[in-house]
């Protein structure tokens, strides 16, 4: 219901793979840079993510030097996620009846404060770890009407043409910023101490908050906020219910984010525990892991339609390579299977997020997307203290090991799931002298059968 060009949106992907059809000239892989609003944006979220991956080292490292404990890591990842569980869903209604603009203003403003807060105490040398904690949870209330605020925000400032490439775009930036962050932090960590990082990171929102205030609010792609009434929240959950595509998804993606996500349990005690190498490989970890993720991201860029194969096997693939490194002997070839990780962690998250959002009508997107990012980041809560005991009782490596394994077993699980709801089955042939693995209607398998 926009009223915004091309306003519709996207038809959502129904099954995991579709028959070979008419090949379409993909898109520009920055094609959605040239939106002016969208630039404007981006510019300002790549100042802000960089100093939100300095906040997240440092942080990380913080809670751990003063506890010396994993499980004290894994509680500070849960607070920051918990409002997200708790209140998710109604801050998608709430986003569905704000204007996005000026709902970003106040919590990137409001998110700002917290770090700027967290810097004073940590400077002047009166921090503990109940302040950490208090400022976790309170960026995870801001977070709560963010998230899916930015989410939505996309679609507004670049219609749905460039949808894809644009939250393909998003992560790049993360993830770009992710190259920078750790290493920065890394280096102020070591030299004058966490509290400069997190200054940094208070003083990054300045950026995104020039940028929505210089964008031209004419060229919004506007759409129509939802009015003010009474069960919206449930209108919302059924409509995802309603949609075999969309439940399923936010299904596999709450499995991989709860059990497979826990990086900042895994990586520091890897880093602290395993490896014995201190704070400078844990950012090189998390270094590694980033630049996967910015070549996943960049794929994503260039494809022209999020298909659920791509989700499962993605899926697959990262569980399985957690596995593989819960068990690496060394620190380089723990390091080396980061950037994979990363690639097909990316994979996940770009496609989910891309096919949720593209199968979804314009005014349900708060409500949908927020119930999506409720379950992509409300499941650490769950998640991030599980990993942490695991990692306690019985050691780091046995908890990435079970993460991937859990990963791994929803992918395979809801890849059947999905081929059954969608009546496929697996076709196996050649494609230009290529191996092709696919899905397609049972039907067509069958008539293929019966000619051959």
């Amino acid at each position: 219901m926009s009223s915004g060009p091309g306003a519709d949106s996207a038809p959502a992907p129904t099954t995991l793979d579709t028959p070979p059809a008419p090949r379409t000239r993909k898109s520009s892989m920055f094609s959605s840079l040239k939106v002016r609003n969208y630039r404007l944006f981006f510019l300002g979220q790549v100042v802000s993510n960089i100093g939100t991956w300095m906040q997240r080292i440092a942080q990380d490292w913080l809670v751990l030097s003063l506890t010396g404990s994993a499980t004290a890591v894994g509680v500070t990842t849960a607070l920051q996620f918990l409002p997200m569980l708790l209140f998710g869903l109604y801050g998608g209604v709430l986003v569905d009846r704000l204007p996005k603009r000026r709902a970003l203003l106040f919590t990137q403003s409001a998110m700002g404060a917290t770090g700027i807060a967290l810097a004073v105490l940590t400077l002047t040398g009166h921090v503990e770890v109940w302040h950490v904690y208090l400022a976790a949870f309170a960026v995870g209330l801001a977070t709560v009407v963010d998230n899916p605020a930015r989410q939505t925000f996309v679609s507004e400032m670049v219609g749905p043409d460039q949808l894809q490439n644009a939250v393909s775009m998003n992560s790049a930036n993360f993830q770009s910023a992710r190259l920078v962050g750790p290493a920065v932090a890394g280096v102020m960590i070591t030299g004058v101490g966490t509290g400069w990082a997190f200054l940094a990171n208070g003083l990054s929102f300045v950026a995104p908050l020039i940028g929505l205030m210089m964008m031209r609010t004419r060229e919004l792609h506007v759409v129509e906020r939802a009015p003010r009434g009474k069960g919206q929240l449930r209108e919302g959950l059924h409509y995802v219910a309603g949609r075999p595509e969309l439940i399923w998804t936010i299904v596999l993606v709450g499995f991989v984010s709860t059990f497979g996500f826990n990086f900042p349990v895994y990586l520091s005690a890897f880093a602290d525990d395993v490896f014995h190498a201190g704070a400078g490989s844990y950012s090189l970890f998390n270094i590694l892991m980033a630049v996967g993720s910015l070549v996943g991201a960049l794929l994503a860029a260039r494809r022209g339609t999020a298909k659920m194969r791509v989700l499962v096997v993605g899926a697959v693939a990262f569980g399985t390579l957690e596995i593989v490194a819960a068990i690496a002997p060394s620190l380089w070839l723990f390091a080396l299977l980061m950037a994979p990780i990363g690639m097909f962690g990316m994979t996940v998250n770009v496609t989910g997020n891309t096919s949720v959002q593209m199968g979804t009508d314009p005014a349900m997107r708060g409500r949908v997307m927020s119930l999506y990012m409720m379950v992509f980041m409300g499941g650490s809560p769950i998640g991030a203290p599980i990993a942490g005991w695991i990692t306690d009782a019985y050691g780091v490596r046995a908890g990435l090991a079970v993460g991937g394994a859990i990963a791994a077993a929803a992918a395979v699980t809801v890849g059947l799931v999905l081929a059954r709801v969608g009546n496929l089955r697996l076709s196996v042939g050649w494609n230009r002298g290529h191996p092709q693995v696919r899905f397609v209607p049972r039907e067509a398998q069958e008539q293929l059968a019966a000619a051959a």
